[in-house]
């Protein structure tokens, strides 16, 4: 746990509970707090979110205030934690599929709008910000400038489903920052050390592990990487971009061929062997 500041905390799963070590976030306002994802931990035992953010608001001040949990996006890495909320009183947990998030936040053009949260002195703007994946939305709050952003922007694998929707998410989110303070970004994972290279995949060790924090620098630059996406892999700037999807599927594609392939070559070695064998007799008459 990181307090940013009274009313601010961000939270992170340990890597030995999980390799994904989410970031979860939790900002409070005068009449309603706000956690952003609930990681990907659901046994409370194991890591328990909820009655750790329950000291959290006792120490703040805020213990009687309603919760109001959402998500990033629908991954379940995002969201594993939701049951310990489910039965709380005074909570509500946002549905993560594409339906409730339209409804929940009056987004009857997805994905154009801008919804608001209002928790009491305290608003954060909700933008639509799909293309890592359909459902995933960002926060921006205007208090601490703060710009929350799931798996969209993080120092780690950006993996695209979609790079059209992803570029289209990116030209938003700068135009909707360029006139607006930004004192950090922060996104969902850290899966790079501090000189920049990767963790491998999975992995539960990240010694010299980056910073948490991206610029609002950075995200003015992720149109432009956007655009040199080749659709496989682009390691431009301080972004890494990945179809993870498209991959597999060449991968899988070539793995085919290369099985036709072989299948084509034992099927001619066979039948040369099956015709030595039949004209074998004839020659030694």
């Amino acid at each position: 746990m990181h307090p940013y500041n009274a009313r601010t905390f961000i939270l992170r799963e340990d890597l030995c509970a999980t390799f994904e070590a989410p970031f979860i976030y939790l900002l409070v306002g005068s009449t309603k707090a706000l956690l952003i994802d609930t990681g990907d931990v659901a046994d409370p035992t194991q890591m328990p979110l909820a009655s750790t953010l329950m000291h959290l608001l006792t120490a703040a001040g805020s213990a009687e205030l309603p919760w109001l949990v959402v998500h990033t996006h629908r991954h379940l890495d995002h969201r594993a934690g939701d049951g310990q909320f489910a039965h709380l009183p005074n909570v509500q947990v946002v549905g993560f599929d594409l339906d409730s998030v339209r409804r929940f936040y009056n987004f009857s053009d997805w994905p154009n709008g801008l919804a608001q949260i209002d928790l009491g002195d305290r608003t954060v703007d909700v933008i639509p910000t799909p293309g890592h994946n359909e459902t995933e939305v960002s926060f921006y709050d205007r208090n601490t400038g703060l710009f929350f952003f799931g798996d969209f922007l993080m120092p780690a694998r950006l993996l695209v489903d979609n790079a059209r929707a992803y570029l289209t998410s990116a030209e938003t989110v700068a135009a909707f920052v360029r006139d607006r303070p930004v004192t950090f970004v922060l996104g969902g994972h850290i899966e790079m050390n501090s000189s920049g290279e990767l963790f491998p995949w999975e992995s539960q060790y990240h010694p010299h592990e980056r910073v948490l924090e991206m610029t609002k620098d950075d995200l003015l630059a992720l149109p432009a990487a956007l655009r040199n996406f080749n659709g496989f892999y682009t390691h431009s700037g301080n972004f890494i971009l990945i179809d993870s999807m498209r991959i597999l599927i060449v991968c899988a594609g070539l793995a085919g061929v290369i099985l036709i392939a072989l299948v084509w070559i034992l099927v001619r070695y066979l039948r040369r062997r099956s015709r030595a064998r039949r004209l074998r007799p004839a020659t030694q008459g």
